[in-house]
Order: C-alpha cells, then sequence, then structure tokens
C-alpha cells in the first residue's frame, strides 16, 4: 500500500517567493517557430518570472522561510527539521538544506536533508517532514520546496522555454491536539524516467566537450545534452491517467467525501493537460485553482504558490478542505487530503 495517514500535525503558514522579472510569452513570438498565441491558448502561460543568472532556489526559498518565520513569531531555534525538495540544488554537495540551516539561523540540532524530486515534490516532502515529525516526536518543522528550472532550459526549445517558471515556498508545520489528520496516496512509475530528463551532468553521463552542443530535435526544437528534455506526449499522457487514478485511491482509501473537498490544488503542468483531468475526476470548475497564467510551471512550487496566489480570500472566511495533487518527472505521483484552517499564514512576496 502507497497510502498513509499522519496525525497530530497542522500546516500554520504557507509562503511563496517568485523573481520580480516578468517574461511574457507574446514577447517572444518572433523567437520561437511557433504560433504563441496558440501555445498560451492550450498552455494558459501567459507569462512566467525568471531568476537572475546569480539567484538559485534556495533564495527564493529563503526569502519566503524570513517572511513566514518573521508573519508567525516563530523563534528560529524552535525549528526541529529543514527539508528542502528542489531538482535545482546550489551544488551537487553538498545538500542545500545545510546551507539554508546556517543562512536561517536554525540550530545545529535541527535535522536538514534534500529531497530531489520535482511536480510531485512538495505532496513527497509534506509526507516526510510530518512522518518524521511524529516519528521523533518533533514539534515545528519547514519544508522549502522551489526550482529554478529556468537556468535548465535552452530558448530554442519551444516545448519547454515559454511554459517554465521559477518559485520558492516554505511550508510551516507544528503538532497539535487538533486531531488533524494528514491522507496520502503516493506512487512511482520509473519505466518513464525519459520522458522528463536532463542526460548530461550526473553520475551516469558526465559533462563532455560534446554536452553543450546544441542539437535540432525537431521544428523549433532545439537544446544540448545538458539542458531539458521533454517529451510533451508521454508526460501528458501519464498526466491524465495517473493523476485522477491517485486521486480516487485516495478519495476510496480514506472514505473521503469529494463533495466536502473545497479545492483540488493540481500541479500546475498546462492548462489543458490539467482541464481533462477535473473533466475525468467530474470536479465543478470553480474547485480547481490555477496560477499557470502569471507563473508557469513552477516544478515543486506550484501548488504552494497557487494556494498563497488563489486562494487567500477564500482561507480567510473559513476553514478549507484541501485535496493538493502532484504529477510529473520520476515519473512519480503524490496526493495529499488535509485541512487548512482560516487563521493559517499565507504570503506571497517577490525576490527583487
Amino acid at each position: 500500500m502507497a497510502t498513509l495517514s499522519i496525525d497530530g500535525i497542522s500546516i500554520k503558514g504557507i509562503s511563496a517567493c517568485v523573481p520580480s522579472a516578468i517574461e511574457r510569452n507574446i514577447e517572444i513570438q518572433n523567437q520561437l517557430p511557433e504560433d504563441i498565441k496558440k501555445f498560451i491558448e492550450v498552455t494558459g502561460v501567459e507569462e512566467r518570472r525568471i531568476a537572475a543568472h546569480d539567484v538559485c532556489a534556495s533564495d527564493l526559498c529563503m526569502k519566503a522561510a524570513t517572511e513566514v518565520l518573521t508573519s508567525l513569531q516563530w523563534e528560529k531555534d524552535s525549528v526541529e527539521i529543514l527539508v528542502f525538495v528542489s531538482q535545482t540544488a546550489d551544488y551537487i554537495l553538498p545538500v542545500t538544506s545545510a546551507i539554508l540551516q546556517d543562512r536561517l539561523g536554525f540550530s545545529k540540532d535541527c535535522i536538514a536533508f534534500d529531497i530531489p524530486l520535482g511536480c510531485s515534490g512538495y505532496v513527497y516532502g509534506i509526507s516526510v517532514i510530518t512522518s518524521m515529525m511524529k516519528a521523533f516526536g518533533l514539534k515545528r518543522g519547514m519544508l522549502l520546496a522551489g526550482d529554478t528550472i529556468s537556468k535548465w532550459i535552452s530558448k530554442d526549445d519551444k516545448s519547454t522555454y515559454p511554459l517554465f517558471g521559477d518559485a520558492g515556498s516554505a511550508t510551516l508545520f507544528e503538532t497539535d491536539s487538533l486531531n488533524s489528520t494528514i491522507n496520502f496516496d503516493l506512487g512511482t512509475d520509473g519505466s518513464g524516467y525519459k520522458a522528463i530528463i536532463i542526460p548530461d551532468g550526473g553520475s551516469r553521463n558526465s559533462i563532455t566537450e560534446t554536452s553543450f552542443d546544441e542539437v535540432e530535435y525537431d521544428t523549433g526544437i532545439k537544446r544540448n545534452q545538458c539542458q531539458l528534455a521533454l517529451e510533451g506526449m508521454d508526460v501528458f499522457s501519464f498526466g491524465i491517467s495517473q493523476a485522477p487514478k491517485t486521486v480516487n485511491k485516495l478519495l476510496e482509501a480514506f472514505a473521503i467525501d469529494k463533495e466536502k473537498v473545497d479545492f483540488f490544488v493540481f500541479h500546475q503542468a498546462n492548462m489543458m493537460m490539467n482541464k481533462m483531468i477535473g473533466k475525468k475526476l467530474k470536479l465543478p470548475v470553480e474547485k480547481v485553482p490555477y496560477s499557470l497564467k502569471h507563473f508557469g510551471n513552477t516544478s515543486s512550487a506550484t501548488i504552494p504558490l497557487t494556494v498563497v496566489t488563489e486562494l487567500i480570500n477564500k482561507l480567510n472566511e473559513k476553514d478549507l478542505n484541501f485535496i493538493f495533487c502532484g504529477f510529473g518527472v520520476g515519473l512519480s505521483w503524490g496526493t495529499v487530503h488535509l485541512t487548512l484552517k482560516k487563521e493559517t499564514t499565507l504570503i506571497f512576496s517577490e525576490y527583487e
């Protein structure tokens, strides 16, 4: 069974941070041999936030973390576990979480480690941090999730360049006596690992002289072996098939009444895919929020970014019942059912 349930831990705050630099897709229509208006219509992505060359995912997460820590007035020594979810770490080694533990001024007793996951990473991160808090009796934890995937994308690749943006997030957890329960369904299909991949630069294929040679794979798709390769149709088929399955599995496993779920927040892959997922699940459109229009696909940060930008006014009114669903690179997926109290702190900021 890939389902599990954790009780006695709740989310106290979610913060998301994006670069201040905006790139509008309509303004790059001469750059790519593609009808950019059609691309915008299909994907729903009108603009994206792009990090400067010296700004990393850790910087965006750091800003998000500082904002929410200050808002909640948490003492830095009170955070006992720090988990950093990202595919765009500062270095091959050491882990970025160790650097962030020091930058944030957390205690040396703080557990810190990285999880190198992408689209499903936020849900996996929630499962890992809550499980460890429960197992070790930890009272407070912080999950940082973000990517600056634009650094690994070819500007000459129409399948990736207009789709992806950069963002970071921070989510704060605390043990409570409210009997709050968080339910999960997690899974992996590694047979599809080539569907989303950067071929060179790891231990399997080290960087060589030819790694940076640009190759034209199709009209409007040029990249080198150190840049992101995306097999669009494979990813699309996976998403519209697996996302509804994992949501339904979670609903059935924990006898969750779908009608009582206030919002379903999916990984912001692209509008066509997500709309098809919603239709398969027979979800009312008003229950499926999107942040794609202004931020694009921000990998591990899409779910928290969507919550803080699209649902802050809704959460001010009452407690909300959520299902978060992430799916993609790996291939992997993760779905979680949880409640955010109306007093949960939500923050959105920009990195200058």
